[in-house]
């Protein structure tokens, strides 16, 4: 028992080496339902983390859309339920823009390469490690520990993380969830800072119906084109300027950007973010920062037309909304605000509709992140961040857990070209992150029920 709480460099062999073997079974999520199959990668963890003391079982939403749970029992059915979630599917890559093939997982100068060694296939296995390593050495909890590894995150849960919770919430419930993403050590004026993901944007996906008149291509004066409809319809959906949302999680994220303090000001102002958003030098945290402050609106799918020579009379459009907090009962109304008399032209079709969630930072968890974290980073305060994509957290959060997105990053990368590295070329995560974070589950797993209570 003496070694739980200290990862040794057999544990973080373990976690490159199952790394690896993850991002190798290739389990690529396009958002169609054949997709995904995380059955393979599924498959792979409960081999991996079976054993005495382990329950383990697997659910099959649709054929090979595989999530598996596994439970170290607790001693006492009334102690809170820790659940340590991993999603198990990746994004698609261009692989032409890869310096390396994208699902070889190469180890290459204390890196490990490939799709999903950050998004989140790091923690997924790190998480697998420190758990099969508890049970190991017959660690048991006073509530249940909990490992899930979930299929279908990368297209919004609707096979993973929502089917689970709606039909087996038995097998999934827990009042703490550690999942993605979190414990990035970031440099600012007031010396380092980690942040941890506390919340979240919510989804209002989209998908805008434009009709017109068919007619014939080579007569197009006054025609009632859809396309010429649609590219109104996009062109006002890209200058909608909605009022900011600035919340306390918002004060956090300026306090850690190096900028005048004109610019920091201008920045904590709701009358003055968008243009000083608009004014920063680097595109990339502009466009975070906006994301962050701003319900937005990007419409990225669209379809229509038949024939060249055929004006078309439909086109669809597909349009990634992501809400602030408290805008999410507001889409309908934001797209009307942005479109004006064409709204009434279009058919407004719901794909996805979750609200925005957070997780009080006032939980004795979020201390022993901060105690287990500073262990790395000594001194280094944990500081709210606000996630701008989604996470399978809201489904946790919606029920009343409390969830974080959190991980333990070394100093080896910039904050900025590790996220960079999101759904982005040359995936990749450094040997000293992943021993951290190992650390990290096994510290919290030990520290948790001596510190938290229901």
């Amino acid at each position: 028992m003496s070694d739980i709480g200290h990862t040794n460099q057999e544990l973080t062999n373990q976690t490159v080496e199952l790394l690896q073997s993850l991002i190798r079974n290739e389990c690529v999520n396009t958002g169609a339902v054949e997709s995904g199959e995380e059955e393979k990668n599924s498959d792979l963890l409960e081999t991996f983390l079976e054993g005495p003391g382990v329950e383990i079982e697997h659910f099959d939403c649709l054929p090979g859309r595989r999530s598996v749970v596994a439970r170290i029992e607790g001693t006492d059915p009334e102690a809170p339920a820790l659940c340590l979630m991993g999603h198990t599917d990746v994004v698609p890559v261009s692989p032409e823009g890869w310096s390396r093939e994208p699902f070889a997982g190469d180890l290459v100068d204390g890196e490990v390469w490939g799709r999903g060694a950050v998004d989140m296939l790091n923690l997924t296995s790190s998480m697998a490690v420190a758990f099969r390593h508890l049970a190991s050495n017959n660690f048991r909890p006073k509530g249940d520990l909990i490992y899930f590894g979930v299929a279908d995150e990368e297209a919004g849960g609707t096979y993973g993380a929502k089917w689970m919770a709606e039909h087996h919430w038995d097998a999934i419930a827990a009042d703490y969830v550690l999942t993605e993403f979190g414990g990035l050590p970031t440099h600012t004026p007031e010396g380092k800072k980690i942040t941890l993901a506390a919340g979240e944007k919510g989804l209002g996906w989209r998908r805008l119906t434009v009709k017109g008149t068919p007619g014939h291509g080579s007569m197009p004066f006054g025609a009632d084109n859809a396309v010429l409809k649609a590219a109104e319809i996009i062109r006002r959906l890209g200058e909608y300027q909605p009022k900011a949302k600035l919340s306390e999680m918002w004060q956090h994220q300026i306090s850690t950007l190096d900028l005048e303090s004109d610019i920091k000001s201008a920045l904590l102002d709701p009358s003055s973010v968008w243009d000083a958003i608009a004014g920063l030098e680097s595109p990339a945290l502009a466009g975070h920062l906006h994301a962050c402050s701003h319900t937005t609106f990007s419409p990225n799918v669209v379809h229509g037309g038949v024939k060249t020579n055929v004006i078309p009379d439909t086109v669809e459009i597909d349009v990634d909304i992501r809400t602030a907090p408290g805008d999410s009962e507001q889409v309908d109304q934001h797209l009307r605000d942005a479109l004006g008399e064409l709204f009434d032209e279009v058919e407004v079709e719901r794909i996805h509709d979750d609200p925005a969630t957070f997780s009080t930072t006032d939980t004795p968890m979020w201390l022993l992140l901060q105690e287990m974290m500073q262990k790395a980073h000594p001194g280094a305060p944990l500081i709210p961040s606000l996630i701008v994509g989604a996470t399978d957290a809201r489904f946790y959060r919606e029920r009343g857990s409390i969830a974080y997105g959190a991980g333990l990053f070394s100093d080896k990368v910039s904050a900025s070209d590790f996220m960079a590295r999101f759904h982005g070329h040359d995936e990749r995560v450094d040997v000293d992150s992943l021993a951290l974070t190992t650390q990290l589950w096994l510290d919290i797993a030990t520290n948790f029920w001596d510190r938290v209570e229901r």
